[in-house]
């Protein structure tokens, strides 16, 4: 595999099960690029994480999603329609929040959200706008919020003002650049609740963010781009694949440590990283069981997504070596 390809297990989905695809999309800013020959392929009803660091280029490839940058070439395609010429036709299924919420501060949140309605798409009563306000206020925790104007907010009341914005019109697909920004930890949990049972009701995810944390505990796809080039696009479950070793939680780590001598790779509490055995996890678990090691648990080790993400974008990386050779 040449350092110019993006990795993957699996092979390319058909084109007619995607919501989002691109091909070849470039981005420059004068002498800069910021998005660099990025093919992306985001299945329907996925949870679709789009990582990497900050500057690596991925609120510029939002943007071009939604229309709001123009590519400097390639192609874009979006629920069908091609970007920008035909965005238009597909924005009241998008929902989105880029860069941060955006509100008039002098006005309640209540009162911005139905001004964000009634210039939408949607048509209905004003009875019923205000019972669609009061249903996402509600999703995203804000239901008791008083008649303060947003300047007062928090940050992450903020974030949850603009999830509430993007979930308005009831979109097929979502997109969200970084929406667990200023949340505390029982804030991004809620969030990640509400974004996979939107999902399970058939609401694909599209989430930009740098938390690794973040994308692993929500996402079923991933997408790790670097400096602008996308150094990776899979299944969360096959980027965390198994290392070859197993994992053994046991009260006498002492007694296992003894008893598998050299094997032990890493030790840590009641926890131990063994080289696998002939015969796999059973073999092991009956080994230990046999000389009177008593078992908490055994299980196969995988691979973290900072271990995959540290590989492919840290120093001595291919791709670092491949920004090496460019320059």
């Amino acid at each position: 595999m040449s350092t110019r390809e993006t990795q993957r297990i699996d092979a390319r989905p058909p084109s007619s099960g995607l919501v989002i695809e691109t091909r070849g999309v470039t981005k420059r800013f004068g002498s800069h690029v910021a998005v660099d020959d990025v093919d992306l392929h985001v299945a329907e009803g996925a949870r679709y994480g789009f990582l990497g660091p900050n500057g690596s280029g991925k609120t510029t490839m939002v943007r071009m999603l939604l229309g709001l940058v123009y590519a400097t070439r390639g192609e874009i395609t979006v629920l069908g329609a091609t970007v920008p010429n035909r965005v238009a036709d597909v924005l009241p299924e998008i929902g989105a929040m880029v860069e941060g919420p955006a509100a008039y501060p002098h006005l309640s949140g209540r009162t911005n959200l139905a001004l964000l309605d009634a210039s939408g798409p949607r048509r209905g009563r004003d009875g019923r706008r205000r019972q669609r306000v009061e249903e996402v206020l509600e999703r995203v925790g804000l239901a008791a919020v008083d008649r303060r104007p947003v300047r007062t907010y928090s940050l992450g009341m903020r974030q949850r003002l603009g999830l509430a914005g993007a979930l308005l019109n009831r979109p097929r697909l979502l997109v969200l650049d970084e929406p667990t920004n200023g949340l505390d930890p029982h804030g991004i949990r809620e969030v990640r609740d509400l974004l996979i049972e939107l999902n399970a009701a058939g609401t694909t995810v599209f989430l930009s963010s740098h938390l690794l944390a973040e994308i692993e505990a929500l996402c079923t796809t991933v997408g790790v781009v670097d400096r602008g080039r996308l150094v990776l696009e899979d299944a969360l479950d096959a980027v965390r694949g198994p290392t070859g070793r197993l994992v053994v939680r046991t009260p006498d780590p002492d007694g296992a440590a003894r008893l598998l001598g050299r094997a032990v790779a890493e030790r840590h509490d009641h926890t131990l990283v063994v080289d696998a055995a002939p015969g796999g996890p059973s073999a092991l678990a009956r080994h230990l069981v046999e000389h009177g090691v008593p078992l908490d648990g055994l299980a196969e080790q995988r691979r973290s997504l900072e271990d995959v993400v540290v590989a492919l974008t840290g120093p001595g990386s291919d791709t670092a070596r491949a920004r090496e050779a460019r320059a």
